[in-house]
């Protein structure tokens, strides 16, 4: 919220945020403007076998398997490149610990191969 709102309007009109969600069975990155627009929303579900349930190490392991292609996906959709960008967010919790680390080690390392802030997100209440 600092950086919100210590943004002037243009700022926030030209916010590129990458978002990406994994707390749980789904694996999803959004790229919206600062206005509000969503360029794009690619995601993946994992689905366990009947009468399983969710096992926290498989979950992580399907997102780990699909993360990458999601990133690139809703790059591609939202015709965008890595400099376009303002900053990842990441759903920091609260969910099963596994996926959502699989995922924060993801952001950390393309917030540092672009150059990228990193923005960590309780998605109950969208902020930190």
């Amino acid at each position: 919220f600092e950086m919100w709102n210590n943004m002037n309007p243009k700022e926030k009109e030209n916010l590129m945020v990458m978002g990406f969600e994994g707390s749980a069975n789904k694996i999803g990155v959004g790229i919206l403007k600062g206005d509000g627009t969503i360029l794009s929303n690619p995601r993946r579900t994992y689905i366990t076998p009947a009468g399983t349930g969710f096992q926290p190490k498989l979950t992580a392991q399907h997102h780990r398997e699909n993360i990458l292609e999601i990133v690139k996906e809703a790059m591609d959709e939202a015709d965008i490149i890595p400099s376009q960008l303002s900053v990842l967010a990441y759903t920091r919790g609260p969910g099963m610990g596994a996926p959502l680390t699989s995922v924060a080690v993801v952001v950390r390392m393309l917030s540092q191969l672009w150059g990228v802030p990193v923005y960590p997100v309780n998605h109950c209440v969208g902020r930190r």
